[in-house]
């Protein structure tokens, strides 16, 4: 998520498209597991809307903290794939199968909301490019993000998910703050967009994201916070709890979306370990990415730029945190 357009995009190794469906997809709740079965009954068909063309960014170089970095997966920050799926859990998303709990019942609760990247970034590679301390090692500050083929950029993705679950949220009474609202020249930087959600002693935070992967890749994965402990990263006492809001948003947001777990990482679960991810490694508090879908595949894309879908998205996402806030 690192490049704006498709000459930035290497080819990548293709996974089987659709493996045995694992623990953590069959626990998935009733509804959630018959939008996946229907998704692949139906296979070729995208529903939702159309690419909508937009002035494409200029490009900035590759390879940073952020979720679209076109880059090997083990090489980028904030979400691109990553060879190491989600090992098993003991813990079950069934749980989230709950109904959204009633206004006003997250009074007292703090989300943060990380929309990934920032629809200026572009303008701003020098900043952008500069290195960071991620605790482990130095990463650029963060990227551009992707987009679709037709121009429609992760940045504008993120931003309108991030309002309509600050929406949501905030008709429950919770407390909600974006790390950034469309209103800074570029940025933050992870390491920033970290300490936001540490400051704020979020009880949650979501760092927002749609994938940059090769066209055929969908789906959707929730990355979680791998136990690092070396620099100034310590995710071990978030790890559990992390966990525990990663499988409440999966199960929900396939519930919710109709959408099936990435057929390129993940295993089939949805749920993805990363450890070299600044926003994460950095976080204090409980804190996970979901890259929502693959922006350069034209099905997914056709979902990610529909209005009526990225409600439903946002829907699932916010449903998951309750869920996680609730227990």
């Amino acid at each position: 998520m690192s490049y704006v357009g498709p000459d930035f995009e290497p080819p990548r190794p293709r996974r089987s498209r659709r493996g045995p469906l694992t623990v953590a997809l069959a626990a998935l709740v009733p509804g959630a597991l018959a939008g996946y079965l229907v998704w692949q009954a139906v296979g070729d068909d995208s529903g939702g809307g159309s690419d909508r063309a937009v002035s494409p960014a200029s490009s900035s170089a590759p390879g940073s903290d952020s979720p679209s970095a076109p880059a090997s997966a083990s090489t980028t920050d904030d979400g691109k794939p990553s060879t190491s799926s989600a090992p098993p859990s003991s813990s079950s998303p069934s749980s989230s199968s709950s109904k959204p709990a009633a206004s006003g019942s997250l009074k007292g609760k703090v989300i943060v909301i990380d929309p990934g990247h920032n629809p200026d970034n572009f303008r701003h590679s020098s900043e952008i490019n500069r290195k960071v301390n991620i605790g482990t090692n130095w990463k650029e500050c963060d990227t551009t993000g992707t987009s679709t083929n037709a121009g429609y950029t992760e940045a504008r993705f993120t931003l309108d998910v991030a309002h309509r679950m600050r929406a949501i949220l905030e008709k429950q009474g919770a407390t909600v703050k974006l790390t950034q609202d469309g209103d800074r020249s570029f940025g933050p930087c992870v390491d920033e967009r970290a300490r936001i959600g540490n400051a704020a002693h979020a009880d949650a935070v979501v760092s927002l994201h749609a994938d940059g992967s090769a066209a055929g890749n969908r789906g959707f994965h929730v990355i979680l916070p791998a136990s690092v402990h070396a620099g100034a990263a310590d995710t071990r006492p978030i790890v559990s709890a992390s966990r525990d809001l990663g499988e409440h948003i999966a199960g929900l947001f396939v519930r919710e979306t109709g959408s099936a777990p990435s057929n390129y990482v993940g295993d089939g679960t949805g749920l993805v370990v990363r450890k070299d991810l600044g926003g994460l490694n950095l976080s204090t508090v409980p804190k996970v990415f979901i890259e929502c879908g693959n922006m350069r595949d034209t099905k997914d894309a056709a979902l990610l730029t529909s209005g009526a879908w990225r409600e439903k998205a946002a829907r699932g996402i916010s449903e998951g945190i309750v869920g996680f806030l609730h227990g």
